[in-house]
């Protein structure tokens, strides 16, 4: 290992800053268009509204999209759920049919169901890299009850930690 190598790891994330009206991409990578996603429960919008990502890197640590309540928790960590302070729940799925995985790929990172936790902070990490190999890793956060809101989102982009991708009106 030289000298200068800490400079090739993968920069430190700045702390992200949202308010309760806000929904943060969970991780860099590029937003897609819910519908296009392969999984008709997602795509045709059965669970709710969304949007999807293709997550950028081989192990992607996946972070909290608001502020609220850790309100569900899968031990495998293929998703998780935050309820906002607002009544909105959200829905982060890691990927189509990981929940086969049983777990393998997947680091809990976050403590448990029930704790209250802020946009950005990190709930579980992913390895992209092994899991691809077998699941479409596609990415899905999705407003599971919106509570009277209305949620809108923006273009597909290319997003990074923190990036507004939904604000609650």
């Amino acid at each position: 290992m030289g000298i200068f190598d800490f400079l090739k790891s993968e920069p430190k994330t700045a702390a992200v800053h949202a308010d309760d009206q806000t929904i943060i991409a969970i991780a860099q990578g590029k937003t897609v268009d819910i519908t296009t996603v392969n999984d008709p429960v997602f795509a045709q919008k059965m669970m709710g509204d969304g949007v999807a990502f293709e997550l950028k890197g081989k192990k992607v640590t996946l972070c909290a999209p608001a502020n609220g309540e850790l309100s569900v928790l899968f031990p495998t960590g293929h998703a998780f759920g935050v309820t906002m302070a607002n009544g909105v729940e959200l829905l982060v799925h890691c990927g189509i049919n990981t929940v086969e995985a049983k777990g393998d790929g997947f680091k809990v990172l976050a403590k448990s169901q029930g704790d209250q936790v802020r946009a950005g902070d990190p709930i579980v990490e992913v390895d992209v890299a092994k899991l691809s190999s077998k699941y479409d890793m596609t990415t899905m956060l999705i407003v599971t009850n919106a509570n009277d809101h209305t949620v809108a989102f923006v273009e597909p982009k290319e997003v990074v930690l923190g990036d507004t991708v939904a604000t609650i009106q």
